[in-house]
């Protein structure tokens, strides 16, 4: 096939690409790259460094049958941090994909939004039927632009994905990401530093979260809506409980209500159509563990989203 994904330089996009050409695709990202390219090079790959915004400015000759919509200003204190960039990305440049996918007759859009969009839930199985009720901007641009694309779902094959905090090893890694930073923070300063605690957070794996893109590319259309992804429903204490029984450290809990976030994610209905996933939270903590003492996981600080974003913002 021939796929174009938005935000393919990210962080789940640079292993999805990846992972995409070397299950024999050819491939288009569109990225401006923010963060840089990490992307291996490759006659199967062809990159745009141009905002989603400019989709339709863009001389893409070949047809276009997939559409991974990743495009997006990454989490909560980023998209708060400009909340014009914020929506621009989101639902701005998804009115512009959605023009682009009319033009080039585009059969599949797969959307990445995000499992918080539900709000702070008491239910302790949060479906995909239930009321989306955001609390943070982040999220209700999740909302506008999942609305926006099932609007069209009698045009295109539409596909959206409500993943749960990604966690593991990216190229294009990133460090502020629950299990990451506090993986990391113990590699690193021999110190888990944790707010509140008893926040509730759905975990996915990132390799398994690339397996589900490419699930979703080959599956029926019938299978066509929305899907939770998260398979781990755990405490923040509970994680740094886990990265300490791994790795040797302490454990600071500080009392904080400025993360009110606590929500659990029930895929059952991602299970039925039969997506397996193959790893959990305890797979990325070994994985990080192994990269830092070969060296290969690194501090930089590109891999802190709203720090570098404020350090682009100063100097723009």
């Amino acid at each position: 096939m021939n796929i174009l994904v938005t935000g393919g330089c990210g962080y789940i996009g640079t292993l999805l690409t990846n992972k995409l050409i070397n299950s024999g695709h050819s491939v288009a990202v569109i990225d401006n790259q923010l963060f840089g390219n990490y992307l291996k090079k490759s006659k199967k790959l062809k990159i745009y460094k141009r905002s989603i915004l400019e989709i339709n400015q863009i001389n893409i000759k070949n047809r276009i049958d997939l559409i991974i919509h990743l495009s997006s200003i990454a989490n909560d204190p980023m998209a708060d941090l400009n909340p014009n960039l914020s929506w621009e990305t989101s639902s701005l440049g998804t009115l512009e994909l959605i023009k682009f996918s009319k033009r080039k007759k585009v059969k599949r859009i797969i959307y990445a939004s995000s499992g918080s969009v539900y709000g702070i839930k008491k239910e302790l199985k949060v479906h995909e039927n239930l009321d989306l009720h955001p609390i943070s901007l982040y999220n209700k641009v999740k909302m506008v632009t999942e609305r926006i694309l099932l609007s069209h779902k009698n045009e295109f094959e539409i596909f959206i994905i409500r993943p749960a905090t990604v966690c593991g090893f990216s190229p294009r890694m990133r460090l502020d990401l629950t299990v990451n930073a506090l993986t990391f923070s113990a590699l690193n300063k021999k110190k888990i530093i944790v707010y509140g605690g008893k926040q509730i957070r759905p975990n996915i794996h990132i390799d398994d979260m690339v397996d589900l893109y490419l699930f979703l590319s080959k599956t029926n259309k019938k299978n066509c809506g929305v899907y939770n992804a998260g398979f781990e429903n755990m405490s923040i204490n509970q994680i740094a409980n886990m990265v300490k029984k791994n790795i040797p450290s302490k454990i600071k809990v500080i009392k904080s209500k400025n993360d009110p976030r606590s929500y659990r994610l029930n895929s059952q209905k991602l299970l039925k159509i039969g997506f397996k996933p193959k790893k959990k939270v305890i797979d990325a903590i070994k994985e990080l563990k192994i990269l830092y003492f070969m060296k290969k996981l690194k501090n930089r600080s590109n891999y802190h989203s709203v720090l570098w974003l404020k350090k682009l913002m100063k100097h723009a």
